[in-house]
């Protein structure tokens, strides 16, 4: 065989080789920093060292918003990842974009991934589904805002955490503030005393079944049960029984740190992190509720965010998305995220694993918001589903802070979210023709 010939076969057996052998490479754009980054990082260093055949790069993109806004413009423009995160707040945008997302249940049955919606935990399931039950996006860094507790202040109190808000107002506040503590505060209204208060007591939240279905949704926030609940937050505050910080989570979570405050309402996923901040003993319970609004509290509403495959890609990249699914769904991997982060584990099967390896012995306040997800489920406790929701939750929080300012009465303020959220609503619907 002639020199030339040799090299031509040469270079045709390696190009067989590269091609036979190439990754296929996908790319997820996301809003973790910090630690949390750095996990992030870590999932997806081990994805690619678990096999050869694809290769997924993380790329930090900002705050919740910034990333989504990011994605909007990067599908328009044909530039978009092959996996968004999105957060709870902004699935609707996402999930109303017809065809910018490849339901990840379609996604995993067609790339041969075993998928059963039964085998993520309860509060898990349906939040990021469509009003058939078909998962949507894949749940990610999940949590649910449970009621944290410094033990030195309430033993010192003399009291326990409390299990409604009849207790908390009657017997527990008044005994912390006696023992030289701010009894309560909170890091997020919206989530907290809003969403989670209407899934907590079984309430209906939207029209259209809480906005799944089609058509012009309204919300059903101008209710007598919660405008009692924010009467009772603003006599709460006049009598040094709770406090507000403003909007941002850490300016409320930072007096707990602090032991200026003895109860913080904050995220399960917030576990971890004063774990390590912290250096008195603290523990957690279930999100109080109201008797006298319900004597059969539900299971609360998820918060974080959800991983959505971007739709217009190749089978190659859709199975290289199908594959990285399945190993961030994978016992092992889920069990590393819950102890790492505090995020809940989002599967069942990872919640046993969890169990078995004795985890919630060593540190039981972990538990908490599965154990809360897991509370029996009620007609209006599924999860909501609003468009432009950002932006009507920041209607929220305005008005949240001018009632407990003294600047406008509660009946006044709960109006106003009524019809700017409405107005806001019946905007997104028009999108969606």
């Amino acid at each position: 065989m002639s020199l030339r010939k040799l090299l031509a076969a040469g270079l045709a057996a390696t190009m067989f080789s590269t091609t036979a052998f190439a990754e296929t490479n996908i790319t997820w754009w996301h809003a973790m920093g910090g630690q949390l980054g750095e996990t992030v990082n870590k999932i997806a260093t081990d994805f690619n060292a678990s096999q050869d055949e694809y290769k997924i790069t993380p790329v930090f993109k900002g705050t919740y918003e910034e990333a989504l806004t990011a994605g909007i413009a990067s599908f328009r423009a044909g530039e978009h990842p092959n996996i968004l995160q999105v957060f709870d707040a902004g699935a609707a945008t996402v999930i109303g974009a017809k065809g910018a997302t490849v339901p990840v249940e379609d996604l995993l049955n067609e790339n041969g991934v075993k998928f059963d919606i039964n085998d993520y935990i309860a509060g898990v399931r349906y939040f990021y589904a469509d009003a058939n039950g078909k998962m949507i996006g894949m749940p990610f860094n999940s949590s649910t805002p449970i009621m944290y507790f410094n033990e030195e202040a309430l033993a010192k109190a003399g009291v326990s955490a409390p299990k409604t808000w009849e207790e908390f107002a009657e017997t527990t506040a008044p005994a912390l503030k006696e023992a030289g503590y701010i009894p309560l505060a909170q890091s997020h209204l919206p989530w907290i005393f809003t969403e989670n208060f209407f899934s907590r007591h079984n309430l209906e939240f939207a029209t259209n079944n809480n906005g799944y279905d089609e058509g012009v949704t309204e919300i059903k926030v101008n209710t007598p049960e919660i405008k009692a609940h924010f009467t009772a937050l603003k006599e709460w505050k006049d009598a040094g029984l709770f406090e507000w910080y403003g909007t941002g989570w850490g300016d409320n979570q930072n007096p707990f740190e602090e032991e200026k405050v003895a109860i913080w309402l904050g995220s399960s996923g917030s576990f971890g992190g004063l774990k390590e901040k912290v250096g008195f003993k603290f523990s957690a319970t279930l999100l109080p509720y109201w008797e006298g609004v319900t004597k059969e509290p539900k299971q609360t509403f998820i918060g974080g965010a959800a991983l959505f495959a971007m739709a217009g890609k190749s089978a190659e990249e859709n199975k290289a998305t199908a594959e990285f699914f399945q190993y961030l769904t994978s016992p092992e991997v889920q069990y590393m995220w819950h102890k790492e982060t505090g995020y809940v584990p989002v599967t069942e099967a990872a919640y046993e694993l969890a169990k078995e390896d004795g985890y919630y012995k060593e540190s039981p306040a972990a538990e908490v918001g599965i154990q809360q997800l897991q509370l029996p489920a009620g007609e209006w406790t599924k999860g909501y589903r609003m468009g432009f929701y950002v932006q009507i939750r920041d209607v929220m929080n305005r008005e949240y802070g001018r009632i407990l300012t003294g600047e406008t009465s509660v009946e006044d303020a709960f109006a106003t979210i009524e019809k700017e959220s409405n107005a806001l609503l019946a905007r997104f619907a028009k999108t969606q023709g």
